[in-house]
């Protein structure tokens, strides 16, 4: 299974049920408190074993959730899974939105049987599974936690999948810390959560009182967390996060709810059970060796249990489809490329028969283009509204389940989602981006609207493709390799009207250029993206009828994994060996900085530059490029200046 994490050799027999068509009621069952507790105190102790083994860790913050967890893994009215196959299509899923507390979900898994009890004690090691944080490298984590406030939103999506899509009657358990209630994010998944009516998601927050460095701004007062999600729609339930009793019922509640998300707050103590129970200051910090011993003398039996999971029906993940395209643009036609990719979904929805695509957005749909797949597969749109980061959240939840999910907004707007965008690239979410309105050549709206900075910040993803399409044609053909491309993607849109540039059958690559004009005599290379490719192609033409200056132009496409020898073979073709990046970006972390890294070991290529030098400002397209030296006139200029 992995480099140290293995199975068990034996697990408890498990009984197998029937997938059901329908919800059913949850008979109020009667459980081994005693047994359920003393598991909760194992969990504990693995906790602590664990976190000395390491010389780091958050044992006391996995102590104030252990009686939460052995509800959860091992009861009814928690989690249906199979131990024996985590990965199950059919299991509910639970998501460790405090993945500070990993080493405790570890436990839980092992203690089911999944993975082998000594290899608990590598938890941080560097050839182990078992990260700080929890990783999508281990079957039983669908997503990266840790950077605090995500879990929500991709349960959310995950949730949605299942009830809307799948229509697979399992549920999704989220377990947050009452420190990352303060993130915005919970509350955009809570709000979403809530006009879904998805009532299979359960979150459950551990009000255990202590933040990192002090007391959370609201501590134990639950009556205010109550308030706050019962505000936004939420089936509410208030418990004391250490009583089992309390804790099995409330878990019963929520698998009988209807129409609405369910939150348990847990009223915890932090190192519950420990001599630093509720104390400030023990935050990410192993405990004695000591307080093994002082949890055991508090259990009734140590070893020998016989609590399992409740083991759902054995479901396989949908394969997914392979996505062809049919182009059709008029020689002499004009397109902007951010139509092309409503275009390009709704033609790529004639070739998903399991209906996998879906298309998420942010309220932007009437300029994404992302409407046009809505009204053609509307059960496959989801509408996120303005909530960026809860949008990302809920697109990679639908890549959790196996849907290739597309989130739509302007390119600008992305900024807003980076660190969900970032944890998804640690996940190795396979999100597609798409951003429109990119650049200056948006006009009057202004540089609030302008995504100048958008490239630089997917380009730091790890495996994250980057294309940049300048017509039709192209941005189709973008969207449909993207759609079958296993990884992270962003594709940038453009706002103008374009004219068509390549023929319909005409093959794009990841990570290859197109050559639009080339002579045996051509000076300089010309580099250009998007609607910039317009422009270096109008001054190459007047270069050459005026001037009698021949230039190479070069529509970069693929900006992340770049063309390397593409580029290099056309820079050392020209009589000057010179390159000029035109670019509607910001320069750093843009097309010229990713030509200049592609070619930094060559020291006969010069690079030269045209790009957005400062903040923009309203005004027509024409006026934003020639502000800017992005148009005909300015680059005609600057390649009189560059081979004078």
């Amino acid at each position: 299974m992995s480099d140290r994490v293995t199975r068990k050799g034996k697990s408890q027999p498990q009984k197998e049920e029937p997938k059901q068509a329908k919800k059913q009621k949850v008979q109020k069952e009667s459980y081994d408190l005693v047994q359920l507790q003393d598991i909760a105190h194992q969990l504990r102790i693995h906790s602590i074993e664990m976190t000395i083994a390491s010389n780091s860790g958050h044992p006391t913050s996995c102590a104030s959730m252990a009686e939460i967890l052995a509800v959860l893994f091992f009861t009814k009215a928690g989690m249906h899974f199979n131990p024996k196959d985590p990965g199950n299509f059919g299991n509910d899923r639970f998501v460790l939105s405090k993945g500070h507390a990993a080493p405790i979900l570890y436990a839980a898994w092992s203690m089911v049987g999944f993975i082998e009890g000594k290899e608990l004690l590598n938890l941080r090691k560097i050839d182990s599974l078992l990260e700080g944080h929890p990783v999508p490298k281990l079957p039983f984590v669908d997503v990266a936690t840790g950077s605090l406030g995500q879990g929500l939103s991709v349960a959310g999506g995950m949730a949605y999948s299942s009830k809307f899509l799948d229509k697979i009657n399992n549920r999704y358990w989220v377990l947050m810390g009452d420190g990352e209630i303060a993130e915005g994010s919970v509350w955009e998944a809570a709000h979403l959560a809530s006009h879904y009516k998805l009532d299979n998601l359960t979150a459950i927050v551990d009000v255990n009182r202590l933040g990192q460095s002090e007391e959370t701004s609201i501590g134990h007062d639950v009556n205010v967390y109550k308030k706050r999600w019962e505000a936004f729609g939420w089936k509410t339930i208030v418990v004391d996060g250490h009583n089992l009793n309390s804790l099995t019922d409330a878990f019963e509640q929520c698998r009988n709810a209807k129409n609405q998300p369910q939150v348990i707050i847990a009223k915890t103590f932090k190192g519950k059970y420990l001599e630093m129970e509720n104390k400030e200051d023990w935050h990410g910090k192993p405990v004695p060796q000591a307080q093994v011993e002082f949890v055991k003398k508090q259990m009734k039996q140590q070893g020998g249990f016989t609590l399992t999971p409740e083991v759902p029906t054995q479901i396989e993940k949908p394969q997914q489809s392979h996505f062809t395209l049919e182009v059709n643009y008029a020689v002499d036609g004009k397109q902007s490329t951010r139509e092309a990719y409503g275009k390009a979904l709704v033609g790529l929805s004639k070739t998903d028969a399991n209906q996998q695509i879906v298309a998420v957005d942010g309220d932007t749909k009437n300029s994404t283009f992302s409407i046009k797949y809505k009204e053609a597969v509307p059960t496959n749109f989801v509408e996120c509204f303005i909530a960026e980061q809860n949008m990302v959240g809920w697109a990679q939840g639908f890549s959790c389940r196996g849907k290739v999910a597309f989130a739509s907004t302007f390119a600008a707007f992305f900024a807003r989602g980076f660190d969900q965008i970032r944890m998804g690239g640690i996940s190795g979410s396979q999100v597609k981006y798409v951003g429109s309105h990119a650049g200056v050549s948006i006009g009057e709206d202004g540089p609030s609207q302008m995504g100048l900075e958008d490239i630089a910040m997917f380009r730091t993803i790890p495996n994250c493709v980057v294309l940049y399409p300048s017509d039709g044609v192209s941005a189709e053909r973008a969207i449909e390799l993207v759609a079958n491309h296993k990884s992270p993607c962003y594709v940038r849109m453009s706002r103008p009207s374009l004219p068509i540039l390549y023929p319909n059958n005409e093959v794009f690559e990841i990570g290859k250029s197109k050559i639009l004009r080339h002579h045996d005599d051509d000076k300089i290379l010309l580099i250009g993206g998007g609607v910039t490719t317009h422009e270096i192609f109008k001054a190459a033409k007047q270069l050459s009828e005026q001037d009698k200056i021949n230039v190479t132009v070069l529509d970069l496409f693929s900006v992340k994994p770049i063309d390397h020898d593409g580029i290099l073979n056309a820079a050392n073709n020209t009589a000057l060996k010179t390159i000029l990046v035109v670019e509607d970006h910001y320069s750093e972390g843009g097309l010229f900085e990713a030509v200049s890294s592609s070619l930094s070991l060559n020291n006969e290529i010069k690079i030269h530059s045209i790009h957005v030098d400062k903040v923009a400002k309203s005004g027509t397209p024409a006026q934003m490029l020639s502000l800017y030296h992005l148009d005909a006139a300015g680059i005609v200029a600057r390649v009189k200046s560059i081979i004078q």
